[in-house]
């Protein structure tokens, strides 16, 4: 099982590493991928828009982990609620750490120092730590300058968004994990009638693959417009 500990966040069975279509993003698909293997690099920060894939890659580093026998832990700091940084403590036992969304607490001290300690006692114990924010670690608002230059010295990947055609390419792969045939025509007609991020395109392309499985029916354009109501 991976090891949630405090938060008890899930992972979505759908972010794994077979279902990230990279576009010019390759590099970093291949370096998180190799994370948990015995010559996977100690610390990498990804950072892009929303949108780009960051949340994916970590959670889909954590399933490549569990699959070969390692602890996992995954958070997004945007999401810790009233957590304290203590929560923290002793996660540098477990494998592999993800730490999503760590700008949401930039600039607050007790959680600054919080993780540049959990920095340190990660790589005494030669564990592997993956983070990822939406920018740069020379952006990032944070005080403790010990911190942020930790947080610069791993291996560092720009996440870059899908152009419209490997949109097309990405919805194609998703429906083919999903037992689906999505034509090219298919999906430049939902990229043109449906909300473009692809967290979206991925929702309707659910919508679309319940209906289909209730009806038996193709994804033809016809199809798809009396489901959406388009």
């Amino acid at each position: 099982m991976i090891d949630q500990l405090p938060l008890n966040i899930q992972l979505r069975d759908d972010a794994t590493v077979a279902s990230f279509y990279a576009g010019n993003n390759g590099e970093a698909l291949s370096t998180v991928a190799a994370m948990p293997t015995k010559t996977g690099e100690p610390f990498v920060y990804l950072w892009g828009q929303m949108g780009v894939g960051r949340t994916h890659l970590l959670q889909a580093a954590c399933h490549r982990a569990t699959e070969i026998g390692k602890t996992t832990f995954y958070c997004s700091l945007a999401e810790t609620g009233h957590q304290t940084p203590s929560f923290l403590q002793g996660i540098e036992n477990i494998s592999l750490v993800c730490l999503d969304d760590i700008e949401a607490v930039s600039g607050q001290p007790n959680w600054e120092e919080a993780l540049f300690h959990l920095y340190n006692r990660i790589r005494l114990e030669n564990g592997q730590l993956l983070v990822a924010a939406g920018v740069a670690p020379k952006d990032l608002s944070i005080q403790l300058q010990d911190l942020k230059s930790r947080l610069s010295s791993g291996v560092t990947y720009q996440l870059h968004r899908l152009n419209d055609e490997q949109k097309v390419l990405a919805l194609q792969l998703r429906a083919e994990q999903r037992g689906l045939h999505l034509s090219k025509t298919v999906g430049q007609f939902l990229l043109s009638h449906c909300a473009r991020s692809m967290a979206e395109l991925f929702s309707t392309l659910e919508i679309l693959d319940r209906a289909s499985l209730a009806e038996q029916r193709r994804l033809t354009i016809p199809f798809i417009k009396r489901v959406l109501a388009i």
